[in-house]
Order: C-alpha cells, then sequence, then structure tokens
C-alpha cells in the first residue's frame, strides 16, 4: 500500500502554473517597467519595479549579501517539506493541498529568482494617501493565499472535529 497522495500531479500543476504566472509577470515588469518609476494602475495601486534581497517586507535586505544563500537554503528545504508534506496528504485532505500547492508555487517563484539574480523581483504597489504597503509579486501572493487557505480551513477541521457539547 502507497500512501503518496493519489491527486499529486493535479497539486504539482497548480503549483506549476503559480510558478509559471510568476515568472511571466515579473519578466513583464522587468522589461516594462523602470526602478522606482511608479505606473498608476488604478486609484491606490501602481505598478512599481523594485528588487528586495531581503525576506518579506524586505526584512534583511542590507546585510551584505549573506542573506541570499540564507534564504535559497530555507526556501529548499521549505519547499521540499511541502512536497513531503502534501504527498502524504489523504485525497480527502483537498482545502490542505490547495493552500501547500499555492504556497510551494509561491515559495519556488521567488526562489528561481533569488537564486537567477540575488533578489526577489516585486512589483505590484498598493497604497493609501502617501502610505504604502511593501511593494510584492504573484508568488507573494500565492504564499498569502495558500496561508489563508490553512487558516481558515483549520478552523472549519478544528470545529468539525469538536464533539456538540464541546461546541
Amino acid at each position: 500500500m502507497t500512501t503518496e497522495n493519489p491527486n499529486m500531479l493535479k497539486w504539482t500543476i497548480l503549483s506549476l502554473i503559480v510558478i509559471i504566472l510568476d515568472q511571466i509577470t515579473k519578466a513583464a515588469a522587468t522589461a516594462n517597467l523602470t526602478m522606482f518609476d511608479p505606473v498608476a494602475v488604478m486609484p491606490m495601486f501602481n505598478f512599481t519595479l523594485m528588487h528586495n534581497e531581503g525576506a518579506a517586507f524586505s526584512f534583511l535586505s542590507d546585510a551584505g549579501g549573506w542573506q541570499r544563500w540564507f534564504f535559497t537554503g530555507l526556501a529548499t528545504i521549505v519547499s521540499i517539506a511541502i512536497i513531503i508534506w502534501i504527498k502524504k496528504l489523504a485525497a480527502h485532505e483537498k482545502a490542505m493541498a490547495i493552500s501547500l500547492s499555492f504556497i510551494l508555487g509561491g515559495a519556488i517563484g521567488n526562489l528561481i529568482d533569488r537564486v537567477r539574480f540575488g533578489y526577489v523581483v516585486d512589483f505590484i504597489d498598493v497604497y493609501y494617501d502617501e502610505s504604502h504597503w511593501p511593494a510584492f509579486n504573484i508568488a507573494d501572493s500565492a504564499i498569502c493565499v495558500g496561508a489563508a487557505i490553512m487558516i481558515i480551513f483549520s478552523f472549519r477541521e478544528e470545529k468539525k472535529d469538536k464533539s456538540p457539547e464541546e461546541q
């Protein structure tokens, strides 16, 4: 009896879609935008090309270069762990598989940038008045969506697991 998830191909394709969309949009941003020069898309939303040498919110971006290899190694380890996790999921754990597939696709999308360039290409700029959220990309969005799905469904599962007396 195998413990491999019978839907592994489906989850791999979902991760690949995230990676491809991420890489295509980053290439388009790099080809069509000028660094730090915002292009208004709609109120509170610009495309602005930026390079992030750190992690989320530019954490450790000015650490001198060692962070590139640290975050590359970390993303590689996390990606391998997620692949193993997805493989071990039961066929009925679709929400968890979807969330992990989004997270995996996003992690690999940013990992590709880090290996190729030494930084992650960011270009989505959301703001209000003069306050800007840190720039991000499709990979970052996929990681956030995956984490949100995981959190939402973990609460649903927790509630389902409780007996009526505990609720």
